[in-house]
């Protein structure tokens, strides 16, 4: 089987071990348990209900479990879904920021929610099909790192994950690539071999938005407000909400100014969106983290050299890290980056590895 490089996904995992696999059908879980099952592996499959109405949901993941001959189990996860990700997102939106809701998602709940039942179900470990790596390190710490396909990494939604969770868990598809996952699914002739790749968070639909979808779902009423042109103040017209607005946004305001312009500032005291017609307004050299959430943190380093990725499908920046005492971090990019957005997460890595990360505020 083709792999990308020499990572070992299982670790030191005893074969013949059972390992509770998050499964919810789809071709990179599916293909994931294939590779456990072809490395002599024992695996119980785990599908969880995030929303009403997920029948659907439900059967894919049974007849992807029956094709494999795996047993699969049902979690309600829907109230912890709407106490941890749902609220928390649709709260950060009404006030100007754009959340992260994935990131918000795998601590809480993937992580959060499933893992406490391996002892329940005699599993060793826990897997997911997450584009990541798990790698045992010195002094029984683990890193997590990027998975080796860069277009698919998804390090970044797991930065808030803790050693204690890192400890015990399998990431078989951190050193594939989709298109070798893809060719193992054509191989066992599974019917979602072909499915397009998701672009946004799981509970999405096609054709909206995560603010509208929230708006929608909590039927709250938002006041309106208005759009004002950067620098001078001066009024471009009205919107219907703060939360349908994220910075650097350029279309969909439905103001027309005669050339480009972008969501500069959002303030939500005042429901006023800032428009700009010079990108250079985008630009931040700077970041400050209240708090931040150490994976791997440097040892006894006040100041050290990362890359710091400001959302998930940004460029790592090349930047300098300093850690004051009272736990704040400050980032000084070497080049300014654009859109630096609040309620987006900084994550913070040495290479590939992962060391941490914060919300943006």
């Amino acid at each position: 089987m083709p792999q990308a490089d020499s990572y070992t996904p299982f670790r030191q995992l005893p074969p013949g071990s059972t390992i509770l696999m998050a499964f919810s059908g789809g071709v990179d879980s599916t293909v994931a348990a294939v590779l456990a099952l072809r490395a002599g592996y024992h695996v119980t499959g785990v599908h969880m209900t995030l929303l009403p109405g997920g029948e659907s949901a439900q059967k894919k993941a049974e007849e992807a479990a029956a094709k494999l001959g795996i047993e699969l189990i049902h979690v309600d996860c829907s109230d912890v879904f709407e106490r941890a990700v749902l609220r928390p997102s649709w709260d950060m939106y009404k006030s100007g920021y754009t959340p992260n809701p994935c990131a918000l998602c795998n601590p809480a709940v993937k992580f959060g929610s499933l893992m406490p039942l391996m002892e329940q179900h005699g599993c060793t470990a826990f897997a997911t099909g997450h584009y990541a790596k798990a790698i045992d390190a010195e002094g029984g710490q683990t890193v997590l790192a990027r998975g080796s396909f860069r277009e698919k990494d998804q390090s970044y939604f797991l930065f808030g994950l803790s050693q204690e969770q890192l400890a015990r868990i399998v990431f078989p598809l951190g050193g594939m690539t989709k298109p070798e996952v893809r060719e193992i699914a054509r191989e066992l002739g599974l019917p979602n071999a072909e499915s397009k790749e998701s672009q946004d968070a799981c509970f999405m639909p096609p054709d909206k938005t995560a603010a509208e979808f929230l708006h929608e779902h909590f039927g709250e009423r938002v006041p309106g407000g208005t759009f004002a042109a950067a620098p001078d103040g001066r009024i471009l017209g009205r919107h219907d909400g703060i939360y349908a607005y994220t910075i650097g946004q350029r279309k969909g305001t439905g103001v027309a100014m005669g050339v480009p312009a972008w969501v500069s500032r959002i303030d939500a005291g005042e429901n006023k969106v800032w428009l700009t017609t010079n990108p250079d307004d985008l630009l931040r050299d700077a970041l400050v983290l209240p708090c931040a959430h150490w994976i791997s943190k440097p040892a006894e380093a006040a100041e050290f050299r990362a890359q710091v990725q400001i959302r998930y499908r940004s460029r790592p920046a090349d930047a300098s890290v300093l850690l004051s005492p009272n736990g704040v971090v400050f980032i000084k990019f070497d080049a300014p980056q654009r859109a630096v957005t609040p309620g987006q997460a900084a994550v913070i890595y040495d290479g590939e590895r992962l060391l941490g990360g914060g919300w943006i505020p």
